[in-house]
């Protein structure tokens, strides 16, 4: 049988080293309930200060508070606007020592070193090689995936795809501009506009899961990323800028590659 492992020990099961810059998406429901059935205090604070504890000063952490209202003219209030990628990152949010980057539809909660350059960006687009996006690739970031549907929440592929849409044959996807009202950290209000490189919505759907399925194990096969089990939850582990290049080669098998579009969703 599996021995049970605290809350706050799970950090110390990653491998992580001091200096480390780590990238946490995660769904802690099934850590909640290994907690409680130990009898063990379900406290996530816990959780993000043995992260801090591991990486150090010298390291940085991330989590995702992406919010995509503002693709659909919501208003994105930097202080109040929460993220809808995981209760972790809004919790993040309300502690003094995470600050929140400054994107409106792709946002991250970040603690440490790079703090201050990470929420100093003003990135226009969501995965350009100026934002977090493109810094994960640069600095060599960890992503810890925590009971998560892998073709859900490894959304550094757009960033590849991006990064390559003028190599590579990304025809299936197109930059789009969203404006509305943004509200900044001291209250002010402007009407922004902000672009994410969307996928058509005419083509033809094919499994999210299926496609997970298949860069899973080609990232697998690559050993870039590895998956393990803590308290009987998945726990993924992938090695950010090294899987570019398999990354890349899964977008050329894709279903939509090479294939020209011309009606914009």
């Amino acid at each position: 049988m599996e021995e049970y492992i605290k809350l706050r020990d799970i950090p110390s099961q990653w491998g992580l080293k001091k200096g480390d810059r780590v990238f946490i998406s995660s769904d802690i429901t099934a850590l909640g309930e290994a907690c409680l059935e130990h009898g063990d205090r379900f406290k996530p604070n816990d959780l993000l200060d043995a992260v801090i504890e591991a990486v150090g000063p010298e390291g940085t952490i991330l989590l995702p508070t992406y919010n995509w209202d503002f693709c659909h003219g919501g208003t994105f209030d930097y202080n109040k606007t929460k993220g809808k990628t995981g209760s972790l990152g809004n919790l993040a949010l309300k502690r003094p020592d995470f600050k929140r980057t400054q994107h409106p539809i792709y946002s991250f909660a970040v603690w440490g070193k790079d703090q201050e350059y990470l929420c100093g960006l003003q990135n226009k687009s969501s995965f350009e090689e100026d934002s977090p996006f493109g810094y994960m690739n640069r600095c060599k970031v960890t992503n810890i995936l925590i009971n998560v549907p892998f073709e859900h929440s490894f959304t550094y592929v757009h960033y590849v795809e991006q990064m390559m849409e003028n190599k590579l044959e990304i025809h299936y996807r197109y930059h789009k501009d969203f404006t509305s009202l943004y509200r900044d950290k001291d209250g002010n209000e402007e009407m922004r506009t902000y672009s994410m490189f969307v996928r058509y919505l005419d083509l033809e759907p094919i499994s999210s899961e299926s496609r997970g399925n298949l860069l899973r194990n080609m990232l697998s096969e690559a050993g870039t990323m590895s998956s393990f089990f803590i308290n009987g939850v998945e726990f993924k582990k992938v090695d950010m800028a090294a899987s570019v290049p398999t990354i890349v080669e899964y977008l050329k098998v894709g279903p939509y590659y090479g294939k020209k579009y011309s009606l914009k969703s």
